[in-house]
């Protein structure tokens, strides 16, 4: 076998069912990964290894009383830091919140503990999970960002610190890390996960969500948080979820899930400002994805697409400014000056503009519903490029962004390399409550290449 740290989550749940692995050798070969290489790629904000070697022996004495363990069993996470947890700093990346110490977990935190999972400790974040830099460090290029905000869970989970990761997308901010470090990440439709005990960024945008290293990873993760929540009236009590992960075990073959998928390949934007070799990494993607029995084909876009990202930007503004606001009067010093120049972008933004981005948001939702009727789901880029060199920026959402605007679902998957060796990513986006159309189609394709086989060499 392997060695622990290197399994996929779902090797390691495998291998901890069936009593070749424990749940403490598990553990303890992760953070002695932790302890070699986390100096270099900086992907903790904290990590709570005592807090982790009592979870893993709570749940033995739960079996000695008879109770079943979960299907994450022994599974080590990491939280992104604007994740409440309870007893554990959320700092959020920022001065503001440094040592708030929540009382009680967030939904998804509190659902993938009931499923098994050994919390680690929090990845670090972008200051507010918005533009401003974290430490965290590109683990195949540790001159280059992770991306952002949840650069912390995208550079942990390429580095083989943790075997699954929670993170959240208000714009790119799951897809595009989860890109940069060859990695997998799911943003869920707009009310499927419990934003409760979430700190906000825009509340109308912002998408917790599941990153692993593979597809099927990424489906137990999705399966373990998903569903309605009291505390989230955002959250939709139907359809609801049903076995993503059992979805995928298609005795018919790996590629089932592919074969007559209706594939549509937008006819701009997502292309605009990609760099040649994400460009010819996109192009095979998709004739790989025609290999495997896709029907690929072009779809026009709604005219009004374009205007409507301008909209995304005036909304996420605006929302972030009235999330801010008592705190950023208060203290505009101990803000980043990216996040202090959305939050002042926001407060000049009038109510009648916040308003009519809101209705150019409802008039796209319906006609990329209307578009989603002729094809399954949209292949895109996950990027314009690969991980951007340098401290500066987290690099571009522009390809990501628009799946958050419509709250629908999307998926990136590792579709090649660059020559320098930095990972590109594929983006799968689809109807709303269709995940699991993501994640077969994800799967097949994740299946047919070779690329979330590979490793940083750290």
């Amino acid at each position: 076998m392997s060695e622990p740290w290197e399994l996929s989550l779902s090797d390691a749940a495998a291998a901890i069912a069936s009593g070749r692995l424990s749940p403490l050798e598990l553990l303890d070969a992760t953070l002695a990964r932790i302890e070699r290489v986390e100096p270099r790629v900086q992907a903790w904000a904290r990590l709570r290894a005592d807090d982790a070697r009592a979870a893993v022996r709570q749940p033995a004495d739960s079996r000695a009383s008879g109770t079943r363990p979960g299907p994450l069993h022994g599974i080590p996470v990491g939280v992104k830091d604007i994740f409440y947890t309870e007893g554990v700093e959320t700092s959020c990346g920022s001065k503001i919140m440094a040592g708030f110490v929540p009382s009680y977990d967030a939904t998804s935190v509190a659902r993938l503990r009931r499923a098994g999972a050994v919390i680690l400790g929090k990845t670090h974040t972008t200051e507010f999970a918005s533009f401003d830099p974290s430490p965290a460090r590109n683990p195949w290029a540790l001159e280059h960002t992770p991306g952002g905000s949840s650069s912390g869970s995208g550079a942990a989970l390429a580095a083989r610190m943790c075997h699954g990761a929670l993170g959240s997308q208000t714009s790119g901010s799951i897809c595009r890390p989860a890109a940069f470090c060859g990695v997998v990440g799911l943003k869920p439709t707009f009310g499927r996960v419990s934003r409760y005990g979430v700190h906000p960024l825009a509340w109308t945008l912002d998408h917790p969500g599941p990153m692993a290293r593979t597809v099927r990873d990424v489906a137990m993760l999705f399966d373990a948080v998903a569903g309605p929540d009291p505390n989230d009236p955002s959250t939709v009590p139907a359809p609801p979820v049903s076995g993503a992960v059992a979805a995928l075990d298609d005795p018919r073959g790996r590629d089932a899930g592919a074969r007559g998928l209706r594939v549509g390949v937008p006819d701009r934007y997502f292309t605009d400002g990609l760099d040649p070799e994400g460009a010819a990494a996109y192009r095979e993607a998709l004739r790989a994805l025609g290999d495997l029995g896709c029907r690929v084909q072009d779809v026009r876009l709604p005219e009004l697409f374009e205007a409507a990202m301008d909209a995304h930007e005036i909304i996420h503004n605006v929302e972030a400014a009235a999330v801010h606001a008592d705190t950023y009067r208060a203290r505009p010093g101990d803000y980043g000056h990216k996040l202090r120049a959305i939050i002042e972008t926001g407060f000049h933004v009038p109510a009648p503009a916040y308003v009519r981005a809101q209705q150019i948001r409802t008039l796209l939702i319906g006609a990329m519903r209307a578009l989603l009727r002729d094809v399954d789901v949209l292949a895109t880029p996950s990027a314009p490029g690969p991980a951007p060199a340098g401290r500066a920026s987290t690099g571009s959402p522009v390809y990501n962004r628009p799946f958050s605007f419509l709250g629908f679902p999307s998926i990136t998957v590792p579709c090649g390399f660059t020559k320098s060796g930095l990972p590109l990513g594929l983006q799968f986006g689809g109807r709303p409550f269709e995940e699991i159309t993501l994640l077969r189609a994800a799967a097949a394709y994740e299946a047919s290449t070779p690329w979330s086989s590979r490793a940083p060499a750290l």
